[in-house]
């Protein structure tokens, strides 16, 4: 249940043009006031692309969404042909208290890391630092002659292995076809052996590096053999410590050089800096239909700290290490639907972007859709379920937040809430739709 909350695109939000006459009725009708705001960084803002009649309809379904104690509220941002259409805060950051969420407020963004992770390894790949096809073991030679998991005991968590068909390559690692699961929320075979020998998922723990956890997952046991199947796993992880051991960076010094500055992504970091503790969310749990603040040491098959953004440790995980506004992570992929340009900066080439949101997984069966190079990949399939065109690229993270990218449409989407684990996970389904209905042509 929890990997699948974990793999869940989750929870978006909509706009209004006329925000003062909804600002309004929503204060008449729930004693709260809807926050929209117009501050949209270097992007410029135009609502007129969507239908403000029809973002009406959303705006309420939004509201209900808090009404009905699905969430405590919650951000979301739609951008249409490069501009901003809509940009407002819903609900509470703490419901006790009655504090309003806003719209530059924090959030654990979780699994969507791994994109600019894997950005972050294109743009090395680009360098001409090393083919996508080389084996991961070339650089960290943890991973070299990989094995297979042949037979496992539950009674101790000892096992036995097989050799692996062929070594782990950097392309294998980009698409979560490996053969690494993922520790502490992946099967109870995958956490038990895991936990052994002392791998965790990445976020909220102490006293571990990077290369400390990397190192340790290097020898241990692949749950198939590369290119084999997809298995989500602590894959971007190792692309992260590549990244380290290939530019002789930290993960958070290169993606602030290389990725963050130049974009203009100001709220971004894996460890908040002092100033900006204060606009970190708060973070609710839903069980039973109710909304409770999460209790500040989590425990799933191990320990974390809620409030891990606000501490300074020195795990810089890329598969889900970092926090950020809605906006800054809005730019980013403007950047993406852009070809690897933004604002006059290029990151990528055209060719390295179509790289990664194509198919990159064959015929492996990952239901209705695809993933390519660190995104999931909407196909002629996946299309027909919601409107969203084939060809989108999309992910979320565990901790409710959540994105869509859809080229033809020239739509950028986005939704984030910090709930954990949550009970409405299909939001982000029933937000898409409500974008989509607002299309004005």
């Amino acid at each position: 249940m929890k990997k699948f909350i974990f793999l869940q695109l989750l929870a978006f939000n909509l706009v209004i043009v006329n925000a003062q006459s909804l600002n309004t009725k929503l204060a008449k009708l729930t004693g709260q006031t809807a926050r929209t705001t117009t501050k949209s960084g270097s992007l410029p803002f135009d609502q007129s692309s969507l239908s403000a009649e029809r973002l009406k309809i959303a705006d309420d379904v939004i509201q209900s969404w808090v009404d009905k104690g699905w969430m405590n509220g919650g951000v979301g941002l739609l951008i249409k042909d490069g501009k901003v259409a809509y940009y407002k805060a819903f609900g509470y950051n703490n419901i006790d208290q009655r504090t309003p969420m806003q719209p530059d407020h924090i959030f654990r963004i979780a699994s969507q890391t791994k994109a600019i992770t894997s950005t972050a390894v294109m743009m090395l790949y680009e360098d001409g630092k090393f083919l996508l096809d080389e084996p991961i073991s070339k650089f960290i030679p943890e991973f070299k002659n990989p094995t297979l998991l042949d037979k496992f005991n539950a009674t101790d968590s000892s096992y036995t292995t097989i050799p692996a068909a062929r070594e782990i390559t950097i392309r294998d690692l980009l698409t979560h076809t490996s053969g690494i699961a993922y520790a502490q929320i992946g099967s109870e075979t995958a956490n038990a052996i895991y936990a052994k020998n002392g791998v965790i998922a990445g976020i909220g723990i102490k006293n571990i590096t990077v290369a400390e956890n990397i190192k340790r997952l290097g020898p241990l046991p692949l749950f198939h053999n590369p290119g084999e199947k997809f298995t989500y796993g602590l894959n971007t992880d190792v692309l992260g410590y590549l990244v380290e051991v290939v530019s002789g960076m930290s993960l958070a010094d290169f993606f602030q050089k290389r990725i963050f500055t130049p974009l203009g992504m100001k709220d971004t970091y894996f460890y908040l800096p002092t100033a900006k503790k204060s606009r970190l969310v708060s973070l609710y749990s839903q069980e039973d239909g109710r909304l409770k603040l999460m209790d500040e040491v989590i425990r799933i098959n191990g320990t974390f700290y809620r409030d891990y953004p606000n501490l300074d440790l020195q795990m810089h995980s890329g598969g889900g290490g970092l926090s950020s506004t809605i906006m800054d992570y809005a730019i980013f992929l403007q950047m993406m639907l852009n070809q690897g340009e933004y604002n006059g900066v290029r990151l990528l080439s055209r060719n390295a972007v179509r790289m990664m949101t194509m198919n990159q997984i064959g015929d492996i069966d990952n239901g209705d859709n695809k993933f390519g190079l660190g995104f999931g990949i909407t196909t002629e399939r996946g299309s027909a379920r919601i409107q969203s065109q084939e060809g989108t690229f999309e992910w979320g993270g565990m901790f409710a937040t959540s994105y869509w990218v859809d080229p033809k449409e020239k739509l950028v989407g986005l939704f984030f809430r910090n709930v954990y684990p949550t009970q409405n996970g299909d939001i982000s389904d029933r937000f898409r739709v409500l974008a989509y209905q607002a299309i004005k042509d």
